[in-house]
């Protein structure tokens, strides 16, 4: 019997398997479960409230962008990674109207704007973050030291970074609270053990290369070491692993390439160090991808690989 079905045809890429944009957001939301527990457990319940805030104000500022412009809405997951991880990089008081703010700056400005999922140029979550921090400096300097802390009395409670920050702990005893996060910091960036069991799920399911934080967060090290600086306390403190397994590794703001992504981490690097010795700010990570997102497609244009058979026209003689 003749099959009368049509045969449909559509371009590249043809995918025959399990990968989707959904599955792959999802995988990432359980990955971030980790610094988010985390966060939860040193800064209270109030984080929670936060997620809540956070996530709720990015799904319904990402209805109404697709229903203003006329495009169908779908919960793929983008809007609830990027929410999650703009509290994360926030402090863990951040007043609600400012995650209000900051949240919807990231889907309406950062990403619809430049035409959604696919289309942005910078994270999405950074892009809030400097937002909030340019225009609501002074709501955003609430700095608590974490609920279950052993360090009560022996760290401020500024962060790791700022100039304010004492300690009278041996430098293993602060490599340790650095390491599993119960020091004063950004929400969930203070945790570099958790953080890290997130970015390893990531790198075993394939949704991220290990380049890239190892070039990012080793850059940090040899140039802090380099200059003198502690760089065990250089890697540890700060967002630097955050950014790393989580910011510096997105599809959509990063290079494509292997080698595109190297230089992306090292240059990342480099700016971090800089801005953290000579810059105002004491934390350079939030910066140092944002400058690197938009270099992204000059580095995309000279990494990118030849196509096969390409030959170089010949000069004519004569």
């Amino acid at each position: 019997m003749e099959n009368d079905r049509k045969l449909t045809i559509t371009p590249a890429p043809h995918l025959h398997g399990p990968a989707s944009i959904t599955r792959d957001m999802y995988i990432v939301v359980l990955a971030l479960l980790f610094p988010t527990a985390g966060a939860v457990y040193f800064f209270g319940a109030y984080v929670i409230l936060m997620l809540v805030t956070a996530i709720a104000t990015a799904v319904l500022a990402e209805y109404v962008a697709k229903w203003m412009r006329r495009r169908p809405f779908r919960m793929d997951g983008s809007a609830v990674v990027t929410a999650i991880l703009f509290v994360l990089v926030m402090p863990p008081r951040t007043p609600l109207w400012v995650v209000i703010v900051g949240t919807a700056f990231s889907i309406w400005i950062a990403k619809e704007a430049f035409g959604g999922l696919g289309h942005n140029v910078f994270n999405p979550a950074l892009a809030g973050r400097a937002f909030a921090t340019i225009s609501f400096a002074g709501a955003l300097t609430n700095w608590i030291a974490p609920v279950h802390s052993f360090l009560a009395d022996g760290v401020t409670t500024a962060t790791p970074l700022s100039e304010s920050f004492t300690t009278n702990l041996s430098r293993w005893a602060m490599y340790k609270a650095l390491f599993i996060g119960n020091v004063a910091g950004s929400t969930g960036e203070t945790s570099a053990m958790l953080i890290l069991i997130g970015g390893l799920i990531l790198i075993a399911f394939g949704l991220i290369r290990w380049q890239v934080p190892f070039f990012y967060i080793g850059t940090v090290a040899l140039l802090s070491w380099a200059l003198g600086e502690d760089p065990l306390f250089q890697i540890l403190a700060g967002g630097l692993f955050l950014g790393a397994f989580f910011m510096a590794t997105d599809y959509v703001t990063t290079p494509v390439t292997t080698r595109g992504k190297v230089i992306f981490a090292i240059g990342a690097g480099i700016l971090v160090v800089v801005i953290r010795r000579w810059g105002t700010m004491p934390e350079g990570v939030c910066y140092s991808i944002l400058l690197m997102n938009a270099v992204t497609p000059l580095i995309d244009r000279h990494v990118r690989p030849r196509p096969y058979g390409l030959v170089k026209k010949r000069k004519e003689t004569g």
